[in-house]
């Protein structure tokens, strides 16, 4: 029993690298201001808890940063912190209505927000490959500074895309199969 249910949560980490990687291509390809990057790494946080939510984001982000998007490996420890604090603030799967989501997502957003911010003014001057760049580089030359501006927009866009992530992968766990849903509940998995 205990083998199975290895196998179950590799793959089940296995898929959300997968969801994570193409809803990412589908954001850079299409220049969204969001990321989509991360809705594999919300469902298993949400699924299997804040650790083995923390895995998805760093595996995605290695395999997108060598293939397609050299920026997302910079940003490993924001995917650790979004898997950690999804798994930490959306334990009960029963609460989806649009209010609890929309909290949820502030809360996730505001220190995901900020290592990300770091991150982009530290390392890249507030240019990335994402499409917001544009409005940091506008938003730099008022009285917030690069780094002010990196932290709006950054806010901006990740509370955007948590939500939508947060809302989609929801809508998910409801289409999962009862039996399924039971062994998550049950932590059998």
């Amino acid at each position: 029993m205990k083998k199975t249910n290895s196998v179950y949560k590799i793959c089940l980490i296995a898929l959300a690298v997968v969801i994570n990687i193409v809803g990412g291509n589908i954001a850079l390809w299409l220049h969204l201001p969001i990321y989509l990057d991360s809705m594999g790494t919300i469902l298993i946080a949400i699924l299997l808890g804040p650790f083995y939510g923390m895995l998805p984001n760093v595996l995605s982000g290695f395999i997108f940063g060598l293939t397609t998007d050299i920026y997302s490996l910079y940003y490993a420890p924001v995917g650790i912190m979004l898997g950690f604090m999804t798994g930490m603030i959306v334990k009960d799967q029963k609460k989806r209505s649009i209010g609890s989501l929309t909290l949820q997502a502030f809360w996730i957003s505001i220190p995901v927000s900020l290592l990300s911010a770091c991150i982009t003014a530290a390392l890249f001057g507030g240019i990335t490959s994402s499409g917001s760049t544009v409005l940091v580089q506008i938003l730099a030359k008022t009285p917030l500074g690069l780094m002010g501006s990196c932290f709006v927009v950054q806010f901006v866009t990740d509370y955007a895309d948590r939500l939508i992530s947060l809302w989609l992968m929801m809508l998910v766990i409801q289409k999962l199969p009862s039996s399924i849903l039971m062994r998550f509940q049950q932590n059998k998995v």
